[in-house]
């Protein structure tokens, strides 16, 4: 047996290994320039991946929930569209506000939004959403939710129709489609959508 401690590959633990195959691995990635064309296709099959199968919360906050609901029914049926409602933050990328946010549950709308994983999409629906609607300038409602988190997308009614809800989506993934899959925090240039407005 040799006693040379170069030789001694039990000191290797699982995470070292790892650090030099990946450092390696990089190094030639790099050196062949394959790096940068499995980030842009790597990139762009997650953009498409995206906006194809968009994952709202499933969370109803007053009458626009309703509307909320019959999308999702089957008479317009969103999920035949790639829109999938979900009841978990941590599986969504979409925040669907559709009611008035009260002072008091503008932190769990902020807590559920720091759940959600990047890259992440706010659709505020509804006039009471937007700017507080028949509530605005109340004691207790915010103008709109905008004043807590950034909206994407903004689509006016009162209430919306689910159409103008379909069309919300769709804007969405237009819009995904020409920034691409930037963290939410990065998208501070970007201004939000108006359904309706051509």
């Amino acid at each position: 047996m040799s006693s040379d401690p170069s030789q001694n590959y039990s000191m290797f633990n699982s995470q070292a290994l790892i650090d030099v195959v990946g450092d390696t691995t990089d190094a030639a990635l790099k050196a062949s320039r394959m790096k940068q064309f499995i980030g842009a296709l790597g990139g762009r099959v997650f953009s498409w991946a995206q906006r194809k199968s968009l994952f709202p919360l499933h969370l109803g906050i007053k009458c626009c929930a309703l509307e909320m609901a019959a999308a999702g029914a089957s008479r317009f049926d969103a999920e035949r569209f790639g829109v999938f409602f979900r009841s978990s933050p941590r599986q969504c990328d979409v925040l669907l506000v559709n009611g008035p946010i009260s002072k008091k549950f503008a932190d769990p709308i902020v807590r559920l939004w720091e759940q959600m994983p990047e890259p992440k999409w706010c659709i505020a629906m509804g006039e009471c959403a937007i700017s507080g609607g028949p509530y605005y300038q109340s004691y207790n409602i915010l103008e709109g939710v905008d004043t807590v988190i950034p909206v994407d997308i903004y689509i006016p009614g009162c209430p919306p129709r689910p159409e103008a809800l379909i069309d919300g989506f769709s804007k969405l993934r237009q819009k995904i489609m020409r920034i691409g899959t930037t963290p939410s925090t990065d998208r501070e240039d970007d201004a939000p959508i108006i359904v309706g407005e051509d």
